[in-house]
């Protein structure tokens, strides 16, 4: 009895200072994601009631809907480039900072200011990088270099739209995947590094046999998170092409599922058919998530 009575009164306060954070994200968390499921059953548009139509959204929208099988495409475009490329530029950086160089204090915050800094913020700027005149800082700087003769609008022409968010996209997320891997990197203990000098190992062996393995726990963390945040895409994409006739650029050229999601709930009102959307997206995310965790497992073993 004098046991159930210490356990009571150890963990009533753990349970009183957890209740604030349970309350919140079951208003806004839990609560929403239940309903947002419910809601992708129904024909709903925010002002009437809802009316149940059973799977006839994943239906249309599997089947009938050919906008969103160009978003899924533009989406997975999107991941397929910016997961890969942007954690391979950030391992280069985050070696170059790992070697101790002056001021690598200076470099660390100048490449970590893109992930403090707004993404609407960056978003603008770089509207301005590739502004369609010849005060945008791409053309201007191309053109003086002799690369092309002819402005380019890079955010109206459908070839390029996409890949112009990409590079903004990768140079977003150096800073933070960056600071991930040099702690990564600073974790691995110097004697190994050490051993294998007085053994006579290359810098490419050193890097190859002894950092990459050290290294991937981390980077099957940053592999995980980089493609949940692509398929998710949303502020790069709705700012850098809100200027355009289309929405999600030309053509729909640089539409994702996320924007074309946003489309449909608060432009159209279709509530329920945003819902089924989202829970689509939710089955494509845990797919993805599944392959890179089986894939890390097979090669583990």
């Amino acid at each position: 009895m004098r046991k159930k009575r210490k356990f009571t009164k150890r963990t009533k306060w753990a349970y009183i200072f957890i209740a604030p954070s349970m309350i919140i994200l079951t208003i806004f968390v839990f609560i929403p994601v239940i309903a947002s499921f419910f809601l992708s059953f129904t024909e709903y548009d925010g002002i009437s009631p809802p009316k149940i139509i059973g799977l006839k959204n994943y239906i249309t929208i599997i089947f009938k809907d050919p906008l969103f099988w160009k978003a899924v495409k533009n989406t997975l475009f999107y991941v397929i480039f910016t997961v890969p490329l942007g954690i391979a530029v950030s391992l280069l950086v985050s070696l170059a900072l790992y070697q101790r160089i002056k001021f690598s204090a200076l470099f660390r915050t100048g490449f970590f200011l893109p992930t403090v800094t707004s993404i609407a913020a960056v978003s603008v700027v770089w509207r301005w990088i590739y502004a369609g005149d010849r005060y945008g800082f791409l053309n201007y700087v191309l053109t003086k270099l002799g690369v092309i003769s002819v402005i380019q609008d890079w955010l109206m022409q459908p070839s390029t739209t996409l890949p112009a968010i990409i590079v903004m996209s990768i140079w977003g997320g150096v800073g933070y995947n960056s600071i991930i891997l040099l702690s990564g990197l600073q974790s691995i203990p110097d004697s190994i590094f050490e051993a294998a000098k007085i053994d006579g190992v290359s810098s490419w062996e050193k890097f190859w046999y002894i950092t990459l393995p050290m290294l991937k726990p981390v980077m099957l963390f940053l592999v995980i998170m980089s493609t949940i945040n692509s398929f998710q895409v949303f502020e790069q994409v709705y700012i850098m092409t809100s200027s355009t006739e289309y929405f999600g650029g030309v053509l729909y050229s640089a539409l994702t599922i996320v924007p074309y999601l946003y489309e449909r709930a608060f432009k159209r009102f279709m509530l329920g058919y945003a819902s089924a959307l989202a829970y689509l997206l939710f089955v494509i995310i845990f797919v993805f998530t599944l392959i890179y965790m089986k894939i890390s497992k097979f090669y583990e073993e």
